[in-house]
């Protein structure tokens, strides 16, 4: 969702900055849509970090040999980090 929402708000303030040619008294229409693509690539990096944080995982594979048995065990486990972390 934010990475959606920074290209909104870069296509927003590009809008603004460049294809919008009227002037207004009391506000800079250009000055704001620099300032909205400036937040959009923002949010749009917090996005793509955050994205790329929640899908880290770790896989450990451990062998040893049964002395029952005399046989290989192998084990894996797996460990991811949770998707609700740092949203």
């Amino acid at each position: 969702m934010s990475i959606g929402a920074g290209i909104a708000l870069f296509a927003l303030g590009a809008i603004l900055a460049f294809a919008v040619n009227v002037e207004v008294e009391w506000v800079n229409l250009d000055l704001v849509g620099y300032i909205l693509m400036a937040a959009g690539a923002v949010v749009f990096v917090l996005g793509i970090v955050l994205l790329a944080r929640r899908r880290r995982s770790e896989t450990v594979t451990r062998t040893a040999v049964d002395p029952n048995a005399s046989e290989r065990v192998t084990r894996h486990s797996t460990s991811a980090t949770d998707d609700t972390t740092g949203l």
